[in-house]
């Protein structure tokens, strides 16, 4: 059962993400200085690569998580939503604003990122505990 609600949590937050990253793909590329075309798609195309990368990464974090919230004890939809939000908003989003501002990204990237990182895990945490 462990393998099916990892992978059912994957995709909540992929889907998620795809949801996200769609409503915010202009003031996400700006961001980022991802150039566009005048049909407002990215001029450089980077294939299926990063949907890849981006969906293994998912279960990784679903099945890091699972196994946290085993060893703390975490039952329950709501803890595993609070749960969730604690991860992405304290544990990951911390580290991307630390690369970002190393990086002299803007803020409004680490917002959008961030964003996603911490209501991602969340859905995660959540989907985990349905099962």
């Amino acid at each position: 059962m462990e393998i099916v609600n990892t992978l059912a949590a994957a995709v909540a937050s992929y889907i998620f993400g795809a949801i996200w990253y769609m409503s915010l793909a202009r003031p996400w590329m700006e961001a980022a200085g991802v150039e566009a075309d005048e049909n407002g798609r990215p001029t450089q195309n980077a294939g299926a690569m990063p949907y890849v990368i981006a969906f293994i990464c998912a279960i990784v974090v679903a099945g890091m998580m699972r196994h946290v919230f085993a060893l703390g004890g975490v039952s329950g939809t709501g803890k595993g939503l609070m749960s969730g939000l604690g991860i992405g908003l304290f544990l990951a989003t911390p580290w991307i604003a630390t690369n970002y501002a190393f990086a002299g990204r803007p803020g409004k990237l680490t917002a959008i990122d961030g964003g996603y990182a911490t209501i991602g895990c969340g859905i995660i945490g959540l989907v985990l505990e349905l099962f």
